[in-house]
């Protein structure tokens, strides 16, 4: 097929690269003329060599580039650059020929390969087309991006730029010039003149318009200066852009999600439920911020809050208890931007002071009152999330589908939060307070383990009681240990799976999970795979002092034996050090309801959970979804007309599973973005070095070395005993891993987020925020992690 005659519809049969070239023909750019061999000849598996010696004279012979494109290459999510094979310089049928055979091999090579696979992509199903392109001789190449992949920015195009064919731009084997376009005056420099990257600008701006995002373009200049267009794909590694406003000024976003421990893009369904209890939450603090959906993640748009002249005064302080360092610098950095000085207007909104006023008065007498009496605060608690379990429990009477609907959008949260939101403020501020308080007389440390072994904890229960049931479980033990998870969880639900005591568990915590807070995930009830994971390495434990119950029980002395030996240094601050001990002693009896609240919220959710399903079941008969779990997809709206109105869904649901799954292989999201697409984090400057050791911010007493465990899913997760678990980020559904685990090393986090405070309640050193710890660490290596210092080491030895 000749190229100038390949379009998007001819993909399956000319590939990608072919496609997106023949595209760029017919909107008037200009490409080196050429052919395909199409991914008929491909599937074959004999090469026409007839048909291509005619077309190679056609084409007016001489030498020729021939380059791979191949049906799953080019792809919004998946570009493939430099997976398979390009020749260059090819001249004659057999050199052409023997080309084209070495492009096919290319497709099964071990980097194609290992690329399909990372990203989930049928390896049978890829085949292969060659395109055939007349060699253009260029003075200068290189590649431009329309965006700028390293910072995200959509309103920079950069450009790498070296003499000749440009092999070592695309290779990285040599010098090459860097230039970043934008609106200021461009000075001739490098092997570019002014006008020839006024040139490349104004022809990215063209292909951005007619491919519909940003591009990576191959591009070379002749030796009569005609810029010609070798290949453009689009940019996969770019985090989505926020959502347009009408606002004129630029926006910062803060992410919320990894508060609640989560790295995974949440669900359409999730989403909506996720925002408003944000906002909830947020409005209970006295907060209001604005939660927007950017790459299926939740971002809170904190700019009226940066702009305002009271509440940036405090902002980055009041950051630090759930968003942690990393994130407080993103914002420190965005409030010294000139674009985000205080406005005029004083109040970010009408009647904001005063409502922020009364809130602080609630706030004021439900922390004071949890404060001075903690013991009825905890039964108020108690008592509060008692009503919520039994207000969630499923409807008893058959329900048609349309009563399901009104009975989810019926599930509002009417329970009063003081009786959660407070006695949990009281004991985050207790356990927050003391380190300030006693400055010069207890490090960090010490602080850190006076919170260790922390009653009241319902996550902390929840773990214990795994290990119990772990614990009488042994004469299965050779069952649970030798079978996969999902076979164990397929025998339970046949019921065909000896009695170890799971059911009364998942009683009492079958509604928690990985990610559970989104609504779109399923719960332990649902799919007890990772329960059984985590059973399987409780039972790996054999030193008795390495017993969770021991640990944790051990820790709690620990802590009482450091919070007496600070009452008695304390002294010597008789007003200071008084309040600090104090606090430390009513942190102990009111930090560990810190995961209630989100406890209680998780009845509620499932229950909206099981209807949705029904719906969903019923959706699906009725021809309107592919499968029940589809309707996690969808908005209540969506679901709403399909209900009531019969709209078909298969399609909407297909593209934003699509979008999810494209999205869940996104191993790191930014911290903070600009409206123009700025992760804030990547235009930083750069930390200190520090001798080769890891830096991020200690956030649980102590000092242990032991192998890496590196863990992006703890729902298979296998980890020894005092293996050192490496994660991006951690929520509840995890913590059943620090039980076996000797230390914790994760990218994100707050000193107070669900992570470090199970941590510090186990007694293991925690490091948290440590930028790339995932990729920079590797599972076998020997770290040392010091929770004291806040550094991860890892032994030279095991590089």
């Amino acid at each position: 097929m000749v190229l100038s005659e390949a379009c998007a519809d001819h993909g399956e049969l000319v590939g990608g690269k072919a496609a997106g070239l023949g595209r760029l023909i017919r909107h008037g750019e200009r490409v080196p003329p050429g052919f395909c061999v199409t991914t008929e000849a491909y599937r074959t598996g004999v090469i026409p060599e007839a048909e291509i010696a005619e077309a190679y004279e056609r084409l007016g012979a001489g030498p020729v580039a021939v380059r791979s494109s191949a049906t799953a290459e080019d792809l919004p999510d998946a570009s493939f650059a430099g997976q398979q094979d390009t020749f260059l310089d090819v001249e004659g049928p057999e050199e052409l020929i023997a080309a084209v055979a070495k492009c096919w091999e290319s497709l099964h090579g071990a980097r194609a390969a290992a690329y399909r696979e990372a990203r989930d992509i049928d390896g049978a199903a890829p085949a292969m087309a060659v395109l055939v392109q007349r060699m253009v001789r260029p003075e200068v190449a290189g590649v431009l991006f329309t965006a700028n992949p390293v910072t995200g920015r959509r309103t920079e195009m950069l450009v790498d730029a070296a003499p000749g064919l440009g092999t070592a731009v695309v290779d990285g084997t040599g010098p090459v010039d860097h230039y970043v376009l934008d609106d200021t005056t461009r000075d001739a420099a490098g092997c570019l003149t002014p006008a020839r990257l006024d040139e490349l600008q104004a022809a990215g701006a063209r292909l951005q318009e007619h491919l519909g995002g940003p591009q990576d373009v191959e591009w070379a200049f002749d030796h009569d200066g005609v810029l010609w267009l070798l290949q453009s794909r689009p940019i996969t590694t770019l985090f989505p852009l926020p959502p347009p406003t009408s606002k004129p000024l630029p926006r910062v976003y803060v992410e919320f999600g990894n508060v609640q421990g989560m790295l995974r893009p949440v669900t359409p369904m999730g989403m909506a439920t996720l925002r408003a209890q944000i906002v909830g939450m947020l409005a209970a603090l006295g907060v209001k911020a604005d939660i927007v959906d950017i790459g299926g993640r939740l971002y809170g748009d904190l700019s009226d809050l940066a702009r305002h002249r009271t509440a940036r005064k405090r902002l980055v302080k009041l950051m630090a208890v759930d968003f942690g360092p990393r994130a407080q610098a993103v914002m420190a950095h965005v409030l010294a931007d000139p674009r985000f000085a205080p406005q005029p207007g004083g109040s970010a909104r009408p009647g904001a002071d005063a409502a922020a006023l009364r809130t602080a008065f609630r706030a004021l007498a439900g922390i004071l009152r949890a404060l001075a009496r903690p013991g009825a605060a905890r039964l108020r608690l108690s008592e509060a999330v008692e009503r919520i379990r039994l207000a969630s429990t499923d409807p008893g009477a058959p329900m048609t589908t349309a009563e399901r609907l009104s009975y989810v959008e019926a599930q509002d949260a009417t329970e009063s939060p003081d009786d959660i939101v407070w006695p949990i403020v009281a004991g985050m501020l207790a356990a927050a307070l003391p380190a300030k308080l006693l400055d010069g007389v207890a490090a960090p440390g010490e602080i850190h383990t006076v919170l260790g072994g922390m009653p009241h904890n319902v996550t902390i229960e929840m773990d214990l009681a795994l290990w119990r049931l772990a614990e009488g479980a042994g004469e299965h033990r050779e069952l649970l240990l030798g079978t996969a998870p999902g076979e164990l969880a397929a025998r339970y639900a046949r019921g065909a799976l000896p009695d170890v005591g799971l059911d009364a568990f998942l009683q009492a915590y079958g509604h928690r999970g990985i990610a559970e807070v989104d609504l779109g995930v399923p719960r332990w009830d649902e799919d007890p795979t990772p329960v059984f994971a985590m059973i399987a390495n409780y039972l790996r434990v054999t030193d008795p002092e390495q017993a969770p119950d021991r640990r944790f029980a051990h820790a709690a002395v620990t802590a009482e034996a450091a919070l007496h030996d600070l009452a008695a240094r304390a002294r010597r601050r008789p007003v200071r050090g008084r309040l600090a001990v104090f606090l430390l002693r009513r942190a102990r009896m009111l930090a560990g309801l810190r995961e209630a609240g989100k406890f209680a919220g998780l009845y509620r959710l499932r229950a909206v959970r099981r209807q949705l399903l029904l719906i969903g079941a019923d959706l699906t008969a009725a021809g309107l979804l592919d499968r029940p779990g589809d309707i996690m997809f969808l908005t209540l709206d969506e679901v709403r007309a399909a209900v009531h109105e019969g709209a078909d869904c298969h399609d909407t649901a297909a593209s934003r599973k699509a979008v999810h799954r494209v999205e869940s292989r996104r191993r790191a999201v930014p911290v903070g973005l600009l409206s123009d697409g700025t992760d804030i984090e990547a235009v930083l400057p750069p930390a200190p070095a520090t001798g080769g050791a890891l830096t991020g911010v200690g956030a649980a007493a102590g000092r242990v070395t032991g192998a890496a465990r590196v863990v992006h899913d703890p729902a298979t997760a296998h980890v020894e005993p005092g293996e050192i678990l490496v994660a991006a980020t951690t929520d509840p559904g995890w913590t059943p891993l620090f039980l076996t685990a000797g230390g914790l090393v994760t990218e994100t986090g707050a000193i107070m987020a669900h992570g470090p405070t199970v941590a510090r309640e186990y007694g293991i050193p925690a490091v948290i925020s440590v930028p790339g710890a995932t990729r920079k660490i590797s599972t076998g290596q020997i770290v040392t992690v010091d929770g004291a210092a806040g550094t991860v080491t890892v032994d030279a030895a095991t590089l």
